[in-house]
């Protein structure tokens, strides 16, 4: 079943650049569609900028948006009256990019898991201690860490708390808004299996957003990839990963690192490592542009290595080709 439903979700922000200086419009999301299942991933994937955050931050209702609809469960949740709104933000939860800011340095560890189950009322006060330290449990923390402060945990520890506290009402979505950046690589990977096996025990649905391939393509069923505020490509992961349709695609996919083996003995010089072809990087086409100043037609046209007349002129729509969805002139023509 459908649990969440983006409907040509917009954000734009009012910038100033001086003092008394002419109002400029910054578009950080520009009619973004996608849908979520009940146990399913959905990651938002692209450059720093694009407006995976901004996505986020409307789905959980931190921001108001400029147009478009957020339907949870087939209602749309800037409808929602107080104690709606409060069921809702049981039922989705997020987990920050920083593990140590967002924790309150003051308050204890069963503090910090405790308070959402006295918000929302779930368990009995005398209870209170045991369900926490259950769900301690669930990530891999023993009692002992129940009194203790968040400056005295290491970030993967850390991380483990905010999953712990995001748990604690049960949700049926949780947000990860990059929850692995923060970390050391060897964390990473016992984060991103603590996650999979969450959802694999508890049926829980994520929108996970990264600008790590890597683990887009270990955790996700679908992938949405962002460029300038926008979806230029909406795909199951499997597919995106084994064929890219749009360039912005292909160019993000070879800018991810690949661990090159070196030779075995007798096949040839074994110090020497396996000549590959040389695949452009998005790097390589320059900076994003500015989204107070976006680029006429497709915006990725001027860093595109396939474009052509139309795409400086004409702004591709989002079409479905293939069983998947591509803004491109090159699959969809004008």
């Amino acid at each position: 079943m459908e649990l969440l439903n983006i409907r040509d979700l917009t954000k734009h922000f009012d910038v100033r650049r001086a003092i008394g200086g002419q109002k400029q419009v910054l578009k950080a999301v520009d009619g973004v569609s996608f849908s979520i299942d009940d146990d399913n991933v959905m990651a938002l994937v692209g450059e720093s900028g694009c407006g995976k955050s901004t996505v986020a931050r409307l789905v959980l209702r931190l921001v108001s948006p400029t147009a478009g609809a957020v339907l949870f469960r087939g209602r749309d949740i800037f409808g929602f009256n107080a104690k709606e709104l409060k069921a809702f933000r049981k039922s989705v939860q997020i987990i920050f990019q920083d593990p140590f800011a967002s924790l309150n340095p003051r308050r204890t560890v069963f503090d910090t898991v405790s308070e959402p189950l006295i918000i929302h009322k779930l368990t009995p006060r005398m209870a209170m201690k045991g369900h926490v330290t259950g769900i301690l449990e669930m990530v891999g923390l023993g009692p002992e860490v129940l009194y203790r402060y968040p400056h005295e945990f290491s970030g993967g520890q850390r991380q483990r708390i905010c999953i712990a506290r995001a748990l604690a009402v049960s949700p049926e979505l949780i947000v990860a808004d990059e929850p692995l950046s923060a970390l050391d690589v060897s964390i990473q990977a016992q984060i991103l299996n603590l996650l999979q096996d969450l959802k694999r025990r508890l049926k829980i649905s994520f929108l996970f957003i990264s600008h790590d391939l890597r683990v887009v393509q270990y955790i996700s069923d679908r992938v949405g990839v962002m460029y300038l505020g926008k979806i230029v490509e909406y795909a199951k992961t499997e597919e995106l990963f084994r064929i890219p349709f749009h360039p912005y695609s292909e160019v993000l996919l070879a800018s991810a690192p690949k661990i090159l083996h070196r030779k075995e003995p007798g096949e040839g010089n074994a110090n020497s490592l396996p000549a590959t072809p040389r695949v452009p990087r998005a790097a390589d086409f320059g900076d994003v542009p500015s989204p107070i100043n976006i680029p006429s037609g497709c915006p990725f046209h001027p860093r595109c290595p396939k474009r052509f007349d139309p795409c400086a002129r004409t702004v591709p729509e989002l079409k479905e080709k293939e069983g998947r969805r591509v803004a491109c002139h090159l699959w969809n023509p004008y």
